[in-house]
């Protein structure tokens, strides 16, 4: 099975191109034997690059955390997916139409390494998060450690809750991270931001994924810190966002808008391995 590796800001990926070849067999244990970082090629996530049955659409992809786990999106894998196909050939187009599990977006390359994302419109609708609570709020909570723990609920195809942190790095981001994605209040698990506001055109971040743990960088995660941080009138449409493996560039107009993501996306290299 040939594979190529990549990163978006330090969040890597093994993507395996299964038009060209067909590979057939991807299990979750499979998947976990491939992740590891000591035993295996070692990544964050999988990408299972398809061809589209839609013509309107130019590639389906499937998206696996390192735990075997599918999941719906993912905002550096969606940068990387675009400048895989583009590399090797399986596209010409620098505006490309995907499909994942449940998102469409539309990937824009925009020259030196650099995507361009719509990410669509976030999703503040608790039944599609899904979570336990029925009424909108700005902020929920929950008790962890003791303490009530405050955070606004969104859905950028994926489900996030993004809370506020004055210190971001000395905070404990692994075990409140793990508490609260793991909570029952979240029945398909979370993906939990904390973020750090610096003015109203910055923040740091820092992304606890499901099924993953802490991350160096998380896409969809900064997109769902700066549309909580846009909803509750704490942030303005054009967002730099500072996470530890670098930075990304939010825009969003609002409720009635799609957002926008752009940040780099890096071949790492090729290989291949015996099944």
């Amino acid at each position: 099975m040939f594979f190529s590796k990549m990163h978006g800001l330090g969040n890597d990926f093994m993507v395996i191109n299964n038009i060209t070849q067909k590979i057939v067999n991807i299990t979750p244990a499979l998947i976990r034997n491939l992740s590891n970082r000591n035993l295996g090629i070692g990544f964050d996530q999988l990408l299972l690059v398809n061809q589209s049955k839609d013509p309107t659409i130019d590639f389906y992809y499937r998206i696996f955390n390192a735990d075997g786990s599918e999941v719906e999106q993912c905002g550096n894998g969606a940068r990387c997916f675009a400048y895989f196909v583009y590399l090797k050939g399986l596209t010409k187009k620098k505006k490309i139409s995907v499909r994942t599990k449940k998102t469409h977006m539309i990937l824009e390359i925009l020259g030196n390494n650099q995507i361009k994302v719509n990410m669509g419109e976030p999703i503040f609708n608790l039944s599609l998060i899904p979570c336990e609570w029925t009424v909108q709020k700005n902020y929920y909570s929950i008790k962890i450690f003791d303490k009530n723990l405050k955070f606004g609920i969104v859905s950028m195809g994926n489900p996030h809750c993004v809370t506020i942190v004055k210190n971001l790095s000395t905070y404990e981001v692994e075990s409140i991270g793990s508490l609260v994605s793991n909570n029952v209040v979240f029945p398909n698990k979370i993906n939990v931001g904390f973020m750090e506001i610096v003015n109203n055109s910055q923040i740091n971040l820092r992304v606890y994924e499901r099924g993953i743990g802490e991350t160096k960088a998380c896409g969809s995660g900064a997109c769902a810190a700066v549309a909580t941080g846009i909803y509750n009138k704490l942030l303005s449409e054009q967002v730099k966002v500072s996470l530890s493996g670098g930075d990304l560039y939010i825009t969003w107009k609002g409720l009635g808008n799609d957002m926008y993501m752009t940040g780099p996306a890096t071949h790492v290299y090729d290989g291949y391995i015996f099944l």
